[in-house]
């Protein structure tokens, strides 16, 4: 999965909302097939998606792109592959998913659409959707179970279906799923993968709640936020980029700990602390992100 500060759902029969999402700024674009889309739509609206595809690729070529399909026990996941599973997608969201075995069924039926519609083998990838009880009590078997999982979105709602399968009463600082989400941030590092995702941040009245969600979940470790309005796009991508502050600080650091190597030192004092090679291969991870984020 490329660096994804910001995720912004667009229901997929909208049309032109995904390209006011391009708009807005965000890293990814996720075109919705499931919970937004009335239940008379759904077959139109496949086909409104992979024509949405089609375009935003085209001008577009370092967004991300997934959609979230409807639910294993609909029924109608195959339906969505059969019309999505294109060319220009990057992958999925397969939500209300129970664990492992979920997961499984989900990536048979990507392999075999993935090859029917011309789709480079193994390419389209899993954003895995925490949005159940066995869901968050099984993500690191469910990271586990097949090579498309790419991360964990650690979906922590008010009132929605997470909450609901959890029975967590939600308040806006989120004592309630700091378990939660620490043990998907937990599992996503585990597992070798470096871009965990939290989400999402309801009250579009409250934008210093925004503010705050997404700080808090940055400093447990996310590296992205889904949201479903445009303007907790820019507050995504302030808040999970390193600021110039920050990267003239780990550069300055970088430079001190090279010049102690000079020296015969492999420890030294920098800005007051002690710095050893630990705290700089830190230090070059935020720089690297940042050289990848600051185009964007």
């Amino acid at each position: 999965m490329r660096p994804t500060r910001s995720m912004l759902f667009v229901p997929g029969h909208r049309k032109g909302w995904a390209e006011k999402a391009v708009a807005a700024g965000a890293d990814a674009v996720i075109l919705d097939l499931e919970d937004s889309v009335p239940q008379d739509m759904k077959s139109e609206t496949r086909h409104m998606v992979a024509e949405t595809i089609a375009n935003l690729r085209k001008d577009n070529p370092d967004l991300g792109i997934y959609v979230r399909l409807n639910a294993l026990e609909t029924g109608m996941m195959g339906d969505d592959l059969e019309v999505v599973a294109v060319p220009g997608c990057d992958g999925f969201l397969p939500p209300k998913t129970y664990g492992a075995r979920d997961i499984l069924h989900a990536e048979a039926l990507v392999d075999h659409y993935e090859r029917r519609n011309g789709v480079a083998a193994g390419s389209l990838e899993f954003v895995l959707s925490l949005e159940t009880a066995q869901a968050y009590a099984e993500c690191e078997a469910m990271l586990a179970a097949s090579p498309r999982c790419a991360t964990l979105f650690a979906g922590t709602a008010r009132d929605a279906d997470v909450s609901r399968s959890i029975g967590f009463e939600f308040t806006p600082s989120g004592e309630e799923t700091l378990y939660l989400r620490s043990r998907a941030v937990l599992a996503v590092r585990a597992a070798g993968k470096a871009f965990p995702i939290v989400g999402l941040w309801q009250d579009l009245k409250d934008d210093d709640g925004a503010w705050e969600f997404a700080r808090s979940n940055k400093r447990l470790g996310f590296r992205g936020m889904v949201s479903i309005h445009p303007k907790h796009v820019a507050i995504a991508n302030q808040v999970f980029m390193p600021t110039e502050g920050q990267v003239a600080f780990y550069q300055g650091m970088i430079d001190a700990f090279e010049l102690g190597l000079t020296r015969g030192l492999a420890a030294v004092s920098y800005e007051g602390m002690h710095i050893d090679l630990a705290h700089v291969k830190t230090a070059r991870e935020v720089i690297a992100q940042y050289d990848v984020l600051k185009n964007k």
